[in-house]
Formats: structure tokens, C-alpha cells, sequence
């Protein structure tokens, strides 16, 4: 957990009466700020502390009409919540900003962060809130045409509390005309000194932009002037439905959001869950969650690796490295009975202790995969078009990608040393030998190879759970741990009700706020859960690291061509439900 810091302090001597400090089960120093100080007190944080907070984590929002348990803060129908992370400090801000209902609107803070864009987008799409300056404030996840704001509370969680969908001709004609393209709907001139723009799409269907998503480009002849990316279609309400399940019944839910990342989703989310309730892991069921972890972080990067290639023409790759997943996904499954999506982690542990033989399955995988990547290394790496394609394509200076909200490969490959698990330690990572692969120049070229470096270093994170895996529970006897363990439940009545209540309604956790994030198959991936001291979440934010990423097409794509716009797709190594959640 990251220490208090000081920053209270300055905050309180620079915006004195206008700041309100609350308590959070997380630690994390929590400021409430009228919304006229907003802005400059952002800019303080980012441009005038000592070792300032340059990066906006996030920015999201909290319906606040039904809440029970509000003591200590400022009343209000909505609230704002902005996350700052300084890298030189190695810890987070948050700053909160009570509103009315009737005064939906605060200064958007796009000239402080270009990355804010697509934030306060998302929380006026979900929440109806305006953000008074921003560029372009329109709709982002959900179509243009959508009625209402879908992470208020009065909005229905469940098509079946919707109705059955009709498409009249008229309203057919009306969604067509929706989606008809107008550069100027899109922040985009149609001329420039009496020339007029190329519009392109690229996608929705198109195989480089591995999935649904859509990219107008505005063409100068051939070069890239502007690319916009349009997210939204793989959007299933991940955040709403994390407020209407239960603690636990949620976990297969974050599975399906980085899809490629398995249970290293329900590590994030846990991470915080745990907060909440102030659950201890075991030592063994601690081992166990890294070693599945570094394995699906192999095969996620095993995937973006053969796809990679294919993006720049090499066909061949894609089917090695396919196949060397599949080895690893026979491991996962012959743990934990399934595969992409196996839901394995549980609150306080994991579902189940290891069985007979995985030892094996392990160490057969360490001395298969090496020898496996040093073949790809010559054929794909040293392959003199591969370098062609990627060398000095779509670059980032270090500060251009914390300024954007770039984390994982993608900002180690500009040359900074920064990893969550080394530099803010949880499930036992500070016990581990692990380097951190870094490069210099942030183009296509460098994040493939930190990328494949990684892929090394998770086998030696592997190895290491092997050799030294304690002995122990796999899960915590904490009350709140789910599901609770059944030594007693055939002794006596009280606890076999209390048992089948955590089973069916699952946990009631404390009243609180945290943040749990790690270090996931992509970045930084991180929830902030609201509990109101239900067994359901009252806010369920997922901050991702592919919408963070993604967002940064425009300024890696222009002036190149398209192409390159492929490659650097390939590059960011993102994944769609991760984009859109």
C-alpha cells in the first residue's frame, strides 16, 4: 500500500477553505475541491508541486442519488473524481468535485491534459455531466443516437427491464442518417488552401484493426493528416453490470474485458476488493495468482506477437506462436478447468489448491518457450522489412507518453524503467527476481521488443513460483472471503445459513472507497470500487489501459502514411473490450 504523503499538506496551504480531505480504506490522500478551483488546482498538481503528478490516470464519475453512507463529505448528486499518478513521488492523488443536478458542467481540463479527451467524453456519455471548453463533447461509447445516460442510476441494467428493441422503417432511416460521415462531426476541415481532404475509412472491418473499430482518416494525397479511431462497438456495460452483481458473482465478468488477459483481470479487481474488506492473501494462494498471472501474460503477448507480424506481411509467424498457446492454455485448463476465461480467482485466494503434477506442466513449458522465441528473434525480429516497417515508426518521447496516459511496454519502450509490480508491489511481487525490459527510442520496433523481453522474464517469474512454492491455504479464512470455508457448516445451523448467505448474496462489504491496480498483460490496469456497505458495488470504475492507448493514434499516425498506421495499431498491442469495457 503507498504511504501518505505530504501533498495533503500542500494542497491545504495553496487552496486553504476550498478543500475538503476525506479518509479512504485505500490511502490514497483524497481532496474535495469546488469546481471553479478545478482547473487550477489540476495545474498545480501537474506543473507547480515538487515532483508533480503528470500523469491523469483517470477521470470518471459516481452517482450519488442513491447512497446511504455519505458522512464527512460534501453533499452533492453527482461527483467527479480525477486520479493523478506521479512517478517520481510513486503515488496517486484523488480529487473529487461535489455537483448538483441541476448544474451538470465544470471546465474541462483538455488544455492541461490531452488525454482528459476522451474521459470527460465517456463520464458526459455515461453520466450527462458537461464538461464546459472540451473540443468536442459528444457521445463516445454509446451511438449518437442513444437516449439517456446508461451509468445513471435510474437506467435500466438489463434489457429485460428495457423492453423488446423495434426497428421501424423510420427509425431505420434515422439511425442511417446517423452514421452518415461529416468531417465536421469529427473535429475534421474538408479543405485547406482550396485543396480539398481525402476521407478514408479504415474499418470497422478490417482485419488490421483486429476487431470492430472504425478510423476516419483525413488524407492529404497519401499522408495521414488526421486519424480519429471510433470506439463503442464491443461496449456491453462491464461498469454497469459491475453495479448490479455481487461481489463475487462479478469476477467472470472481468474476464471478458481483456479478453487475452484471463485471470489477470480478476487480479485487478480483486485487488481492490481486498481493500475493501481488509483481507490478507495466504502465501501460497499469492504464489499461485503470480505464476497464473506471468502465464497469461505470455500467452497475451504471445498472441499480439504472431499478429504483430502478420500485420507487417509476415504470414507465417502467427500459426508458431498460436500453437505455442495452446501448450500453455493446457496448463490453465488442466488447473483450473478451462481456458481464455477461466474465472479462477476467487476473494481472499483462488477456487481450488493445485493439483497432482502441475509441477511438471510448468517446468516443460520453461524449456519449451526459449528456444521457441530465440527461432522468432531470427525470423521476425532480424528480419530486415520487419525493421524497415517498425524502426522509427509511430515514436513517443517518455513525457508525450505520460502525458497521454501511456503505461506497460508501450511507456518502457520510451526508455523509462517503470513497473507496478516493482514499483508499487502487491501479491507478493517484491519477493520475486524479475528485470524490467526497457528501450530507447518508443517506436513499433522498441515496444516489440520489450514485449518479447517480458516474455522472458515472466518464465523466470514462472520458474521461481515453481521452486518455491510454499505450503498453506489457498484461501483466506477471513468472514468475507468467498466462498467462506465449510469446516463448521455441518456442526451447527448458524453456520451453515451464514455459509449459504455468502454463497447466494455473497459478502457485504465495509463502507468505502479503493483502488486496487497492477500490472497488467497491457498496462496498467485498474478498478475503483465504491461500497456503500451492500453486497453489491455501488461504482464499479474499470480504468484500462488500451483506452488510454488507443486514444494516442491521432498524434503517432499523422504525417505518415497508411501503412504505417497498421504497424503502429500492431505496435499498441490493444485489445477491443479492453477499449470499449
Amino acid at each position: 500500500m503507498i504511504a501518505a504523503s505530504g501533498i495533503a499538506q500542500e494542497i491545504g496551504d495553496r487552496f486553504g477553505h476550498a478543500v475538503v480531505f476525506q479518509d479512504t480504506l485505500d490511502r490514497i490522500p483524497t481532496a474535495w475541491v469546488a469546481k471553479d478551483c478545478v482547473p487550477s488546482l489540476l495545474r498545480f498538481l501537474k506543473e507547480e508541486v515538487d515532483r508533480p503528478y503528470k500523469m491523469l490516470y483517470d477521470l470518471s464519475a459516481i452517482d450519488e442519488r442513491m447512497r446511504q453512507h455519505r458522512d464527512g463529505q460534501p453533499a452533492g448528486d453527482f461527483t467527479v473524481v480525477y486520479h493523478l499518478l506521479s512517478l517520481e513521488r510513486n503515488e496517486y492523488v484523488r480529487i473529487k468535485v461535489a455537483l448538483a443536478e441541476d448544474r451538470l458542467a465544470l471546465p474541462s481540463i483538455t488544455p492541461i491534459w490531452p488525454a482528459a479527451n476522451w474521459y470527460e467524453r465517456e463520464v458526459w456519455d455515461m453520466f450527462g455531466i458537461a464538461f464546459d471548453g472540451h473540443p468536442h463533447l459528444r457521445r463516445i461509447l454509446m451511438p449518437n443516437s442513444w437516449v439517456g445516460h446508461p451509468l445513471r442510476k435510474e437506467h435500466p441494467a438489463r434489457a429485460t427491464e428495457i423492453g423488446p428493441y423495434q426497428l421501424s422503417p423510420k427509425k431505420e432511416l434515422a439511425e442511417q442518417e446517423a452514421l452518415r460521415f461529416r468531417p465536421e462531426e469529427w473535429g475534421m476541415s474538408r479543405e485547406r488552401n482550396g485543396s480539398d481532404y481525402v476521407f478514408l475509412n479504415l474499418g470497422p472491418q478490417h482485419p488490421g484493426t483486429h476487431g470492430v473499430l472504425r478510423i476516419a482518416l483525413q488524407l492529404d494525397g497519401e499522408e495521414i493528416v488526421d486519424a480519429v479511431p471510433q470506439i463503442g462497438f464491443h461496449h456491453r456495460g462491464a461498469e454497469k453490470m459491475g453495479e448490479r452483481q455481487s461481489w463475487h458473482t462479478y469476477i467472470p465478468y472481468t474476464d471478458r474485458i481483456d479478453y487475452l488477459g484471463g485471470v489477470m483481470n480478476n487480479l485487478a479487481y480483486l485487488t481492490a476488493v481486498e481493500k475493501l474488506a481488509g483481507i490478507t492473501v495466504p502465501p501460497r494462494a499469492q504464489v499461485i495468482r503470480v505464476m497464473l498471472a506471468e502465464l497469461f501474460r505470455i500467452i497475451s503477448h504471445l498472441v499480439w506477437y504472431g499478429t504483430f507480424a502478420q500485420d507487417v506481411g509476415q504470414m507465417s509467424p502467427v500459426f508458431f506462436t498460436f500453437n505455442d498457446r495452446e501448450r500453455a492454455f493446457s496448463i490453465i485448463e488442466a488447473i483450473t478447468g478451462a481456458r481464455m476465461h477461466p474465472s479462477w480467482f476467487r476473494i481472499g485466494g483462488v477456487a481450488a489448491d493445485l493439483p497432482k503434477g502441475w509441477e511438471k506442466m510448468f517446468r516443460d513449458f520453461v524449456r519449451y518457450l526459449p528456444p521457441r522465441l530465440l527461432e522468432y528473434d531470427r525470423t521476425i525480429m532480424r528480419n530486415f522489412i520487419f525493421k524497415a516497417r517498425t524502426k522509427g515508426i509511430g515514436s513517443f518521447t517518455v513525457d508525450e507518453a505520460v502525458d497521454w496516459g501511456v503505461t506497460g511496454p508501450n511507456l518502457r519502450a520510451c526508455g523509462l524503467e517503470w513497473d507496478f509490480r516493482k514499483r508499487q508491489p502487491y501479491c507478493g511481487y517484491e519477493n520475486f527476481e524479475f528485470d524490467i525490459p526497457t528501450a530507447q527510442h518508443g517506436d513499433c520496433y522498441d515496444r516489440a521488443l520489450v514485449r518479447i523481453e517480458e516474455i522472458r522474464q515472466s518464465l523466470r517469474i514462472i520458474e521461481q513460483c515453481v521452486n518455491n512454492m510454499p505450503e498453506g491455504a489457498y484461501k483466506s479464512d477471513h468472514p468475507l472471503a468467498t466462498p467462506p470455508v465449510k469446516d463448521r457448516t455441518m456442526h451447527d445451523i448458524e453456520t451453515l445459513i451464514t455459509h449459504f448467505l455468502s454463497v447466494t448474496w455473497g459478502p457485504v462489504m465495509p463502507v468505502g472507497e479503493a483502488l486496487g491496480a497492477i500490472e497488467a498483460t497491457k498496462g496498467n490496469n485498474g478498478y475503483y470500487l465504491v461500497s456503500d456497505g451492500s453486497t453489491v458495488s455501488y461504482r464499479t470504475r474499470i480504468r484500462t489501459p488500451s483506452f488510454a492507448h488507443i486514444q494516442t493514434l491521432s498524434p503517432l499516425a499523422q504525417g505518415l502514411m497508411i501503412p504505417d498506421l497498421v504497424v503502429i495499431l500492431g505496435s499498441l498491442d490493444f485489445v477491443l473490450a479492453d477499449i470499449d469495457r
